[in-house]
C-alpha cells in the first residue's frame, strides 16, 4: 500500500419511504439529495460519493445519470458505485454509458461491480432478458457480462463494421466514447476470500463490504484483512504493474447530541454470525459511541488499517444536513485516527 493516500468516502442505499420521520419521500428526494450529499461531501474534504445498486426496491437503481448530475455539481470528489449486479447488465451498453460517465467527470469514477447480493426479486435478472447458459449459473454469467464490459471500455473491438456505411472499410469495431483509465477503475464487490484472489488475478481492484459469506471463527475485522492480503498476495504474483485499490465499508455513527443517542443508541455492536443463501457469513459490527472512542475502535480495526479507502454507510432516511454533519464530525474527530488527511 506505499504511496497510496487513506481516503474516506461515503456509501449510500438511498433508501426512500413515505413514511412519518423520513425525509426521503420519494425517488426524486433520494435522487437530488444523493447529489446533494456528494456536493457538501467535497466541501468538507471527503474523497469518495459511492451508491449502492438495487433493483425492484425503493432505493438506487440506475447509477449512471445519477453519476453524471453529481460529476456535473462537483470537480474533486470520486464518484463510484458499490456494487452494480452485473447479472441484470447489457455489457456494452453499460460500457457506453460507463465511459459517458467518466467523460463528465473528467476520469473521477470508480465503479464497482460484482455478482450480486439477496434481493427482493425472483429470477430479477431474468425479467430483464438474462438467463444462463444451459449448465451455467448467475455467478458466472455476472463474470462473463464482466468480462466484456472490461474489454469494451479497454478499447475491444467487439463488431463486424458493415462496408456499405464505412466506404468500403472493413474490420471491427470499439464502442464509442471511450473513456482513458476508466478499464484501471473496476473494483470486484468480494464476498470470500477466494473471490478476492480472483479479482488480484483478473486485474481488478477489491471492494469488500461488512458481509462476507464465509465464517473462521474469528473476528469479523481479521477475516477481513486476511481476505485483502491474500488479495495483494495474488494481485503481487500475477505480475500488475500497477498499484491496486481496497475498500471496505463501516457504519459509523458519532454520538454528539441527545438526538444521535436516540437514533442509534450509546455504544457499539458485535460481530454477527448467520446464514445467508445457506452459507454461514459472518457480518461487521456498527460503530457508535462518542468521536473519541470511535477513533479509538477504529484505529484497532485490522481492515481499516489494510485498506486504503473506507466507505462510510450513511443512514440517508435522515436527510443531508444530519448526514453532512455526521460526516464533518468523522472527518474532524475521526479519520485522523487512521491515517486520513485531507486532500491538498
Amino acid at each position: 500500500m506505499s504511496g497510496v493516500r487513506k481516503r474516506i468516502g461515503f456509501l449510500s442505499f438511498g433508501h426512500w419511504q413515505p413514511i412519518a420521520g423520513s425525509q426521503v419521500q420519494t425517488a426524486r428526494d433520494a435522487l437530488v439529495q444523493t447529489v446533494e450529499l456528494a456536493v457538501a461531501a467535497e466541501e468538507l474534504g471527503v474523497d469518495g460519493a459511492h451508491v449502492r445498486v438495487h433493483h425492484f426496491a425503493r432505493q438506487l437503481a440506475a447509477p449512471f445519470p445519477l453519476l453524471a448530475a453529481m460529476a456535473a455539481r462537483t470537480s474533486r470528489i470520486e464518484l463510484g458505485t458499490g456494487v452494480i449486479d452485473m447479472r441484470y447488465e447489457n455489457p456494452l451498453y453499460m460500457a457506453e454509458e460507463a465511459a459517458a460517465a467518466d467523460l463528465l467527470a473528467d476520469g473521477r469514477l470508480q465503479l464497482g461491480v460484482s455478482r450480486g447480493s439477496p434481493e427482493t426479486a425472483l429470477r430479477g435478472a431474468q425479467a430483464f432478458g438474462y438467463v444462463p447458459a444451459e449448465g451455467s449459473d448467475d455467478g458466472a454469467m455476472a463474470r462473463e457480462h464482466t468480462a466484456l464490459f472490461r474489454a469494451a471500455i479497454s478499447g475491444a473491438a467487439v463488431v463486424d463494421a458493415d462496408p456499405k456505411m464505412t466506404g468500403g472499410v472493413r474490420g471491427r469495431l470499439p464502442i464509442q466514447p471511450q473513456s482513458p483509465g476508466l478499464a484501471d477503475r473496476i473494483w470486484w464487490g468480494s464476498g470470500t476470500r477466494a473471490t478476492a484472489v480472483w479479482a488480484a488475478e483478473q486485474g481488478m481492484n477489491l471492494m469488500s463490504s461488512t458481509l462476507l459469506t464465509e465464517d473462521t471463527g474469528v473476528p469479523f475485522d481479521e477475516l477481513q484483512a486476511e481476505q485483502i492480503d491474500r488479495f495483494r498476495a495474488a494481485w503481487a504474483d500475477a505480475g500488475w504493474e500497477r498499484e491496486p485499490r481496497v475498500s471496505i465499508s463501516r457504519s459509523v455513527m458519532p454520538i454528539t447530541s441527545d438526538l444521535d443517542r436516540q437514533y442509534f443508541g450509546a455504544k457499539s455492536g458485535e460481530d454477527q454470525v448467520g446464514y445467508l443463501e445457506g452459507a454461514r457469513s459472518r457480518f461487521g459490527k456498527s460503530y457508535v459511541g462518542e468521536p473519541d472512542q470511535l477513533a479509538e475502535e477504529l484505529a484497532k480495526d485490522a481492515a481499516v488499517r489494510n485498506a486504503d479507502t473506507l466507505l462510510l454507510t450513511v443512514p440517508n432516511m435522515l436527510g443531508v444536513d444530519y448526514n453532512a454533519h455526521l460526516l464533518e464530525t468523522i472527518v474532524a474527530h475521526v479519520a485522523p485516527a487512521i491515517g486520513w488527511e485531507r486532500a491538498q
